[in-house]
């Protein structure tokens, strides 16, 4: 009859057999072992570093009407708040819009040509025009609306005029308007990028490589017809997302449908190129999952879909326009809340093409038609 010391003794044996195992097993995956690491790692630096909430250096026009010295003394003003950092000086409140239009900028600060004499009569004086898309932008430039003019005008030492806020695209302030089309964003990255990533090494943990070696087919053919199938299930989550966004929560639906399509191709081409490189890397399904969530994390922090650019440090912005996912937000709000054309939205198209080439050829550079 075994003691149940002994029955104890041989079942810790066997627990520390299989655990001896796993730490092994571990220690040879290094993509496994370099995503314990890595993953927490940079959810501590995204989070802690490059999301922060206090919005500073948004990018504004001025256009000064006035050509008046009270004129310039409100402009250096508005500088020294270190809110808003000034990129354009136009002449026309048209050409503003414009600028909001295509996110060159996010405000732009409209002084009239009567100012001098609303100072004198404290009356309001200027005007912001805000893209109102972003809630967090539109705050803090909110903020400039009260902004003292003691002391920044000479001869108006007790003046109380104030500045005009004029929201566009979202005056509501509904965030739901802002959330819902970087969400397409958020979600085909997800989908898009696991389904591609785990592509190559589905086939060879099912032993279909073996096919594939013994037939004519070129690396590249066989990358292009593994993303062609789910560019289609791509467009099909657009349309679900956006048509259930319009009839649930009144998001407005602005643009050209031919450009929304368009531009969202790019980007699902884009994020499928991304995954086939992932798969050409990853050993197993898991390994490919996991480098999907150490692309999936960044995209949501840094691509503008939780807080704007202007809120990150220089680094994460040099980050963040690496990714797919930040240009493609940029261009699905532009086109569905501000009406933006492609050809407005040329700079970062353009780059969505190029990353699909640039991966493409990467990995059929990469792979290799042998089992190994």
């Amino acid at each position: 009859m075994v003691s149940p010391l002994s029955s104890i003794y041989h079942s810790y044996l066997r627990i520390y057999a299989i655990t001896a195992k796993e730490i092994k097993q571990l220690s040879r995956d290094r993509i496994t072992f370099a995503m314990v690491i890595m993953i927490p790692l940079i959810q501590l630096l995204l989070f802690g570093y490059a999301i922060n909430t206090d919005v500073r250096a948004i990018p504004v026009a001025i256009v000064d009407q006035s050509d008046s010295a009270a004129g310039r003394w409100i402009v250096e003003a508005v500088k020294v708040t270190q809110v808003v950092e000034v990129k354009q000086y136009l002449t026309t409140a048209e050409q503003a819009q414009a600028a909001i239009r295509r996110g060159d900028i996010k405000a732009a600060l409209i002084l009239p040509p009567t100012l001098t004499e609303k100072l004198a009569h404290n009356e309001t004086i200027g005007q912001w025009i805000v893209d109102g898309s972003d809630t967090m932008i539109a705050g803090a430039i909110k903020q400039l609306k009260n902004l003292s003019l003691n002391d920044i005008v000479p001869e108006q030492t007790n003046s109380s005029s104030r500045f005009e806020v004029s929201l566009f695209y979202n005056p509501e302030q509904r965030s739901a308007v802002n959330i819902v089309p970087g969400l397409i964003a958020v979600i085909l990255t997800m989908t898009m990028v696991l389904f591609t990533s785990s592509a190559i090494v589905r086939e060879r943990e099912r032993g279909n490589l073996e096919l594939l070696i013994t037939t004519p087919i070129k690396p590249l053919e066989l990358m292009i017809g593994k993303i062609l199938p789910y560019i289609v299930i791509g467009l099909i989550q657009m349309t679900i997302i956006l048509g259930l966004g319009h009839l649930i929560f009144a998001v407005p639906i602005n643009g050209s449908i031919s450009h929304l399509l368009l531009g969202t191709l790019l980007f699902i081409t884009a994020s499928l190129t991304l995954g086939l490189i992932i798969s050409t890397i990853a050993q197993t399904q898991l390994q490919a999952m996991q480098m999907t969530i150490f692309i999936l994390l960044p995209t949501i922090l840094l691509s503008g879909f939780i807080t704007p650019l202007e809120a990150m440090p220089t680094t994460a912005k040099w980050i963040a326009e690496a990714l797919p996912g930040t240009h493609f937000m940029r261009v699905i709000r532009a086109i569905v809340l501000k009406g933006a054309t492609l050809g407005e939205l040329y700079k970062d198209m353009l780059w969505l093409v190029g990353f699909t080439l640039v991966g493409l050829w990467v990995a059929a550079k990469r792979f290799n038609k042998r089992l190994d």
